[in-house]
């Protein structure tokens, strides 16, 4: 970790930002925590930072620079906020025209707008593989199988699909089972996506989970997300494995999933992308 000298942790909900604390503290890099006030864990709640509500972007950077941090990572689960009831304070005020407008957008659009409004007042903005070692998903399978010929024809087309529907900023997430498209993410997430797939008929149940980033994401906010919970639901809902563009993907603890993984039979894989271009 260099170019900066104290992380700001910009916490939701999950186990991220506790992870991203964890190895702060064991690399012993200064850091300050800023929970967002009804999305962060319990977990957080005895270690030593701010609360700090979602419309308060004033009271974010103050926090920030009152702290000296000169870098910050967004992460966890944020649910999208309702921008009618919202409550803003003074800094998220003044930029509520830029926010409605990025919001009509997509999610995407407004995780840009403050990536580049806190790099305006001078914090850097790092992806949580910068501040955890280890964190994004390796090429080549994580654990005892490898995705079959027609595994690989599944993954390519939930990669095409998910690169399709990228403009219209749904989800980063598909199951496709022997080329048939039985699921796409939208706002309810990737557990419940794989909860609902666990309901289809056996006769085209199947297949392969694919999660990789949308065209144009910034690759420091919002990447995608897997892990032993993830596993756990595929194998529920009867799938062969779970792929992800290597790199560009976090493999949350990694030791238990590949575990449960190898002991279901599944395959957890990690993609480049020249492996799945159309030739």
């Amino acid at each position: 970790m260099t170019g900066w000298n104290k992380l700001g942790i910009i916490a939701g909900g999950g186990a991220l930002p506790l992870q991203i604390v964890e190895a702060c503290r064991q690399k012993k890099t200064p850091f300050h925590l800023i929970r967002l006030a009804g999305f962060a864990d319990d977990a957080l709640k005895e270690l030593p930072g701010a609360d700090i509500a979602l419309g308060e972007f004033g009271a974010l950077l103050r926090e920030l620079k009152e702290n000296a941090c000169d870098a910050a990572v967004m992460a966890g689960i944020v649910k999208r906020p309702d921008f009618a009831t919202l409550k803003l304070d003074w800094g998220a005020a003044m930029r509520l025209p830029k926010l409605l407008a990025a919001a009509a957008r997509g999610d995407g659009a407004v995780l840009n707008l403050l990536v580049a409004e806190l790099e305006a007042d001078g914090v850097a903005v790092i992806g949580a593989e910068e501040a955890v070692e280890g964190l994004a998903a390796p090429a080549g399978p994580l654990g005892a199988r490898t995705p079959s010929q027609d595994d690989f024809t599944d993954i390519r087309k939930a990669a095409s699909v998910i690169a399709a529907l990228g403009p219209y900023d749904v989800g980063q997430a598909a199951v496709v089972a022997r080329g048939l498209v039985l699921a796409i993410e939208a706002a309810e997430g990737t557990d419940a996506m794989l909860e609902r797939c666990a309901t289809l008929p056996d006769a085209v149940r199947g297949g392969v989970l694919v999660k990789c980033p949308k065209p144009g994401q910034d690759r420091r906010v919002d990447l995608p997300v897997i892990g032993s919970d993830t596993i756990r639901r595929a194998q529920a809902a009867g799938l062969s494995g779970v792929a992800v563009e290597s790199g560009r993907a976090l493999v949350m603890d990694r030791a238990e999933a590949i575990r449960l993984a190898d002991a279901a039979g599944l395959f957890v894989y990690g993609y480049k992308k020249d492996e799945i271009d159309e030739t």
